[in-house]
């Protein structure tokens, strides 16, 4: 299929940031934190928090960052996640 906006591209930009948070000093241990907040029921509320800080700080504070954009993308991942875990595969 030929996407419109390259969303193919960026599909796939996303999953090579992602894998590379993986490979993080803090994704070393057995638990992220990220793990632990979902466990304590948090989860959602966190990943949209995240969301809103990463799109709120695009342009300001490391300019016009992509990995910011790319974070927006992995925190809404992880919501999706969440929400099917949580809630189900709901529209």
């Amino acid at each position: 299929m030929k996407y419109k906006f390259d969303e193919d591209e960026y599909l796939s930009e996303a999953q090579q940031y992602i894998d590379t948070t993986y490979d993080a000093h803090y994704a070393k241990n057995q638990y992220q934190a990220t793990d632990v907040i979902i466990d304590s029921g948090h989860g959602l509320g966190f990943c949209l928090g995240n969301i809103f800080k990463y799109a709120k700080r695009y342009g300001l504070k490391n300019g016009y960052a992509r990995s910011d954009l790319l974070k927006i993308l992995h925190y809404a991942i992880i919501a999706l996640h969440v929400h099917d875990k949580e809630i189900g595969n709901v529209d």
